[in-house]
């Protein structure tokens, strides 16, 4: 057994331990069910834990992580977290949480090839297409690069909203608002993109949907 392995195991009983002792009932309050308010659709990338960044509680954040936080109306595993939190959860917020430094994201702004995630990574380079103009007028790289992170976070906010999940909750009249956030690695603070979503005329009418 490696030593990190035994590591992580030895830190469960200890997380146990110091939970039980702060609150008895802790588990037991937990294992009655889940109500949480917020589904967090972030980045993969280990240095961007939804829970701690926002300082909530276990049972207070739906999550759903992939890289370089996409949503892709193909991806069964995204909708399907979605519908969950949408129809059956009820959260009043979705946050798509991107970062500066993200990986995905710097690889789609060359053409080096990484296996299988190149077919992932391939929707992001759509968006770098999209705003190339803007884009390329950027002189400075790593400004370009923390750009493009913010463009890719707002597209994809857009994408919540096209969907006929995000847009059936609120022609039923359903309290849900989408919002994107880029999250600092070097600095611990989110930046709001005041990119947001909370009803159908919010979208551009060819992605309105007759529902």
């Amino acid at each position: 057994m490696s030593d990190f392995y035994k590591r992580i195991l030895d830190n469960n009983k200890k997380w146990v331990e110091e939970k039980i002792s702060s609150d008895p009932n802790f588990f037991k309050d937990l294992a009655e069910g889940q109500n949480p308010p917020l589904l967090w659709i972030g980045c993969s990338d280990s240095r961007v834990p939804a829970n701690e960044i926002t300082g909530t509680k276990a049972g207070e954040v739906f999550v759903h992580r992939n890289i370089a936080n996409m949503v892709v109306h193909t991806d069964m595993n995204m909708l399907s977290v979605l519908d969950y939190a949408v129809n059956v959860l009820k959260v009043q917020h979705i946050i798509v949480c991107g970062h500066y430094g993200c990986g995905g994201v710097k690889a789609a702004m060359g053409n080096s090839s990484f296996g299988v995630i190149d077919n992932w990574i391939r929707h992001i380079k759509d968006i770098y297409r999209f705003n190339k103009e803007k884009l390329d007028c950027i002189n400075d790289e790593p400004e370009r690069f923390n750009r493009f992170v913010e463009l890719n976070v707002k597209e994809q906010v857009l994408n919540l909203a096209k969907t006929s999940i995000v847009q059936t909750a609120w022609k039923n009249g359903q309290d849900l608002s989408l919002h994107g956030w880029v999250y600092g690695l070097n600095s611990g603070y989110v930046t709001d993109l005041e990119v947001n979503f909370s009803k159908n005329e919010d979208l551009h009418g060819v992605y309105q949907l007759d529902i």
